[in-house]
């Protein structure tokens, strides 16, 4: 069975290629440009993995991956957060998620981290 990846970017052209290229190295993916419910989302998906962009429209990636570390159910997944602001003053390991990639990303980069922190649970 495919490991399960949520993915949450509010920036559709990012959702699509992330979506496209996990999807071709045989992950499901569930990709959405709202932060409305993810948490729900995510319980009801169970993913195996969670990549969050940090500053989105309706929220903010690592209040995202603080709740979903604090909640039972999700706190064992991975989560990656995608930021175009990586050189300010945001203390990205504070949220809890396993890994930070700064916008823009190499394909291949987040490919390898994926694979990584999915081999690892």
């Amino acid at each position: 069975m495919p490991k399960r990846i949520l993915v949450l970017d509010d920036n559709r052209d990012i959702l699509e290629i992330v979506n496209e290229v996990l999807s071709y190295e045989n992950f499901d993916v569930h990709a959405t440009s709202t932060s409305n419910g993810i948490i729900e989302v995510a319980k009801n998906y169970n993913p195996d993995l969670v990549i969050l962009d940090y500053l989105l429209s309706d929220g903010n990636g690592g209040d995202i991956c603080k709740q979903i570390k604090a909640d039972e159910k999700l706190r064992h997944i991975p989560v990656i957060i995608f930021s175009a602001y990586i050189h300010r003053d945001v203390d990205y390991p504070a949220f809890g998620c396993e890994a930070v990639i700064a916008k823009p990303f190499d394909l291949n980069e987040l490919v390898d981290k994926v694979n990584s922190l999915i081999v690892k649970n």
